[in-house]
């Protein structure tokens, strides 16, 4: 796990501009720091060395030194690839699996993007032909981002490697606000700074002569096919699971697991033959935001350790930030920043954890997935009447049923987005103050419709989720916040091989009526308690609704939301409005309150403070000095 950064053009002061970007993302990589620059071109690589400790310096290169690479990942099969590319005559210099990368490139060219099995984000630059190859994994498992800026191509792991970019000038992207809002995360090829994108997952790329040419080389599309019984798909899924945890333990340093309450986490401890766990909880452990107790539980059952923390109020709110300093946008999901904490945890014992991202979207495992379900019966009902009874139920408070005859009255394509939706257009359109685009959150995700439209509407809704929800909130925050301290996170089930088997399944072994990821809990309950394995997804549990209510951060918030920045952006009565609800009782708004206020303390951080430092800076720098 590393992190990567340059340009392709003419630039003056190459060496000293690629420090500054490199130096940028140091926590990405404390172990080492090596740089490429030719008349054209400029590679920079920060690296955190997981294989072949003390050879695996980047950028690396070719035999004849024509091809330089810079790479941030992992290939778990990279001693199978080498053994083909050596039968081939490639020559290698040292056991990492960034060489198997660029003999690859060699020996395949964009093929060779399909054989691996891994996480990456990498690029190769051509000497000869000066031409730029860069790809990012299948899912999405490690970021890219790039911009033009006064000619140049400039790339990164993270967007604060180009805003250092001489020429750059920051701006607020107001369309990627506008999407925000609905979908809590940045949901647009384009950041929220203006000029900056992300290289979408499965897609690869090629720069020469200053055209930039964008592929797409994998399209997770799932193909249910009933060919087996429930119980040889569960001794299937045993199997799979069994074999990707293995797979995902290749290292020459110690590998731990995150470790929450639910099945996909506990399911991964229960394999991995290592026996570091760690986990984090909020309030007291009898708390329903509390799964210390859980983790202590299991661990006993499998004679493991479990380190944990439990979060404050006032260190949950004094790390935001510095968490949005490290996801670089916005992101509203709460979770984040238990994540910032529990990998923090992590980092003062290993450098390698695993964790159970995945699952849910290959497996079938939201709760949301059993909406087509509930409202199979409903949807019977001509839909001139539904669209009629819900528009009486529009205009009653929030009571029991308002939802169902709402949703209901919608298809799947009109109603789901993705895993949260948290103003409708309606809603952000009288809240926003900034010229409008007035495009429908289901306009964005129509296109991965039309591709899943001769499936079922479950199988819709998670191809919906690999291809926005997974890539844009939980990989992104996976990555970012292990990276933020020195720790790579690594995600068994988001594996090719996983994805290959899972894709197949039928949807009655993902949901049915009482079950969510329903094969993969019978599976699970073979190696861990039912009750485990049986428990209902909660994600991962923050107090935010109760601190809310209390007075001291009520008002923090509060502040916040009617700052002369909010009324910049925002029409902020309705942001008072939503506060005096909630704390009166009268609704639950915290998750889009939270919503609004995670921007507005982003945009502190990146167009307010020009010196911001991260809390654990200092933390960092101790982190850096004993690697």
């Amino acid at each position: 796990m590393c992190g990567i950064c340059g340009f392709v053009g003419k630039v003056n002061n190459s060496k000293k501009i690629l420090k500054t970007m490199v130096d940028r993302i140091a926590h990405r990589g404390p172990d080492d720091m090596g740089m490429y620059v030719d008349d054209l071109a400029a590679l920079g690589h920060r690296r955190l060395s997981i294989i072949d400790l003390n050879h695996g310096v980047q950028p690396m290169y070719n035999e004849t030194g024509d091809l330089a690479i810079v790479f941030n990942g992992e290939i778990y099969n990279h001693l199978e690839l080498r053994e083909d590319l050596i039968r081939r005559g490639h020559t290698f210099a040292n056991d990492s699996d960034t060489e198997c990368l660029i003999h690859g490139y060699e020996e395949y060219g964009k093929e060779f993007l399909t054989m691996l099995r891994g996480m990456f984000a990498f690029v190769i630059w051509d000497s000869k032909t000066n031409t730029l190859f860069g790809a990012r994994d299948y899912f999405g498992i490690k970021p890219f981002y790039y911009a033009n800026v006064n000619n140049a191509f400039v790339f990164g792991s993270e967007i604060k490697s180009i805003l250092d970019f001489p020429g750059y000038e920051r701006q607020v992207n107001e369309e990627a606000l506008e999407q925000y809002l609905s979908f809590q995360y940045s949901v647009l090829p384009e950041t929220f700074f203006k000029g900056i994108f992300k290289l979408p997952a499965g897609h690869y790329f090629e720069l020469k002569d200053g055209n930039l040419d964008i592929h797409r080389y994998f399209d997770p599309k799932l193909k249910p096919k009933n060919d087996k019984s429930l119980d040889d798909t569960v001794s299937d899924i045993e199997k799979v699971v069994h074999e990707t945890v293995d797979a995902h333990m290749i290292a020459d340093v110690e590998v731990g697991s995150l470790l929450s309450s639910g099945v996909d986490s506990s399911y991964v401890v229960s394999e991995f033959p290592a026996d570091k766990t760690f986990t984090v909880g909020f309030l007291d452990k009898q708390s329903k935001y509390n799964e210390i107790r859980y983790a202590e539980g299991l661990v006993e059952e499998l004679n493991k350790k479990n380190f944990s923390k439990t979060i404050n109020s006032d260190e949950y709110f004094n790390s935001i930030e510095t968490v949005m300093y490290y996801m670089d946008e916005p992101l509203a999901d709460p979770s984040c920043i238990a994540l910032y904490f529990v990998d923090q945890v992590a980092a003062e014992q290993i450098k390698v954890v695993l964790s159970g991202e995945g699952a849910d979207e290959f497996f079938g495992g939201y709760n949301i997935y059993h909406e087509p379900i509930s409202l199979k019966g409903y949807q019977h009902i001509p839909k001139f009447i539904r669209k009629g009874l819900a528009g009486i139920a529009k205009l009653l408070p929030n009571v029991k049923g308002r939802d169902f005859l709402i949703r209901g009255s919608k298809s799947v394509e009109e109603r789901f987005i993705g895993n949260a939706n948290m103003f409708s257009v309606e809603d952000r359109e009288k809240l926003l103050k900034t010229k409008l685009t007035h495009i429908a959150p289901k306009d964005l995700v129509a296109h991965a419709y039309e591709k899943a439209k001769n499936l079922d509407d479950i199988s819709k809704m998670q191809y919906v989720d690999i291809n926005f929800w997974l890539q844009g909130d939980i990989l992104l925050k996976a990555d970012k916040m292990s990276m933020a301290h020195c720790l790579e996170s690594r995600v068994p089930f988001l594996d090719i091989k996983v994805f290959n088997y899972a894709k197949r399944l039928p949807t009655e072994y993902k949901v049915n009526d009482t079950a969510t990821k329903r094969a993969f809990r019978i599976a699970a309950k073979k190696h861990i308690p039912e009750k485990t394995a049986n428990k209902k997804k909660l994600g991962f549990p923050v107090p935010i609704r109760v601190w809310l209510c209390e007075d001291e951060y009520y008002n923090k918030v509060l502040s916040v939301l009617t700052s002369e920045t909010a009324e910049k952006y925002f029409n902020t009565d309705i942001l008072v409005k939503l506060m005096e609800d909630h704390k009166n009782g009268k609704a639950d708004n915290s998750r889009r309150i939270w919503t609004v206020y995670v921007f507005l303390v982003w945009h502190k951080v990146y167009f307010e403070d020009e010196n911001f430092t991260p809390i654990n800076k200092e933390w960092l720098d101790k982190r850096v000095q004993k690697l």
